[in-house]
């Protein structure tokens, strides 16, 4: 298994909402899904320098899978309808084998 821990701030929930209800199924054909899921409303300690309000870890069989995800044009498609105004910033924490 191979897993992402990414924070980001969300700026707008309704476009954020559209972007998980259109990418969840692909994410799914590939294995993935989110192991952890949290709204966060203080960060006491980052060294990013956005606010963070959305921290979640992204799981994937394996990191060709991962790759094959991000790669997709359905993906493509969805994040560009809504990622890109739903979220300001993000900042990749971590990535690991478990």
């Amino acid at each position: 298994m191979f897993e992402m821990m990414v924070a980001m701030d969300i700026g707008d929930e309704e476009a954020y909402s559209a972007y998980r209800a259109g990418m969840s199924p692909i994410l799914k054909s590939f294995g993935g899904r989110f192991r952890y899921d949290f709204k966060v409303s203080e960060a006491l300690q980052r060294e990013a320098t956005h606010p963070i309000n959305r921290v979640f870890a992204l799981n994937f069989p394996d990191r060709i899978s991962r790759d094959a995800f991000f790669s997709n044009p359905d993906y493509k498609k969805v994040r560009s309808a809504y990622f890109e105004q739903a979220v300001k910033a993000r900042t990749l924490i971590a990535e690991y084998d478990l």
